[in-house]
């Protein structure tokens, strides 16, 4: 199911020099925001949760797992340069299986790592805010990554409508509008970090037990789906 070839290429594509650009802007400013706040304000559990909250989970996860998850095949199928992948020996899930681990990957180190180090210099993860919300980047990490994925796939507009994702339904209506909440990956991974952080700094409006079904359901069908999707991809030879 994981090809090293495949795998190579792929982070190939991902840190090239423009794009690895891209995907530092934003954890170094995470990074120089809370250095600033820190100097500024000292240690402050609720200031550390709402700098995680609003704009480490909530704005630079689905911002950096919009690039990797696209980035990961939709340049390809734009350009036409994945019919010389279709054309070798590969199966086309394995590509896709492959494709997603290396989104994840990329998501988790440019999303997780950071927000951990933000933590640590806001607050020294006093009640546990620094750990718990490195945990749900992580988790949130795969599933933008396997939705992400997925509309490179099926869609050329796959960076709108994963910034129209992120941006607006997450940052906006999940910000605003109750239930939208239910339908959000943030929400889901703050259930986790809820579990983890301490005298209730951390709050979610999904229980765990749904937030975990969630995060697995839609990781599974957007990759099974994208797998599919590549399927019903036709090599000019093969008509």
């Amino acid at each position: 199911m994981y090809n090293p070839t495949v795998a190579r290429l792929t982070y190939r594509a991902l840190l090239g020099r423009r794009r690895a650009a891209i995907l530092f802007v934003l954890p170094a400013l995470l990074i120089v925001i809370s250095v600033a706040v820190r100097s500024f304000s000292g240690a402050d559990d609720q200031v550390t949760a709402d700098l995680l909250g609003n704009f480490a989970l909530a704005t630079m996860v689905p911002l950096i797992g919009v690039i990797a998850g696209t980035g990961a095949i939709g340049p390809e199928i734009d350009d036409g340069s994945i019919v010389y992948l279709l054309a070798k020996p590969v199966k086309r899930s394995t590509i896709i299986f492959t494709k997603l681990i290396v989104a994840i990957a990329v998501t988790m180190a440019f999303s997780a790592i950071p927000t951990l180090i933000a933590g640590f210099i806001l607050n020294g993860n006093g009640q546990q805010i620094a750990i718990a919300y490195m945990v749900a980047a992580l988790v949130a990490s795969i599933a933008y990554a396997a939705v992400f994925l997925l509309l490179g796939t099926v869609t050329r507009h796959a960076v709108v409508f994963g910034l129209v994702y992120a941006l607006v339904w997450e940052s906006l209506f999940g910000s605003l509008v109750p239930g939208a909440r239910t339908l959000s990956v943030q929400q889901w991974s703050l259930a986790l970090a809820q579990r983890i952080g301490e005298n209730g700094m951390i709050s979610s409006d999904v229980g765990l037990p749904l937030a975990v079904i969630l995060l697995v359901g839609v990781t599974a069908v957007a990759t099974w789906y994208a797998g599919r999707k590549l399927r019903t991809l036709k090599l000019a030879g093969e008509e």
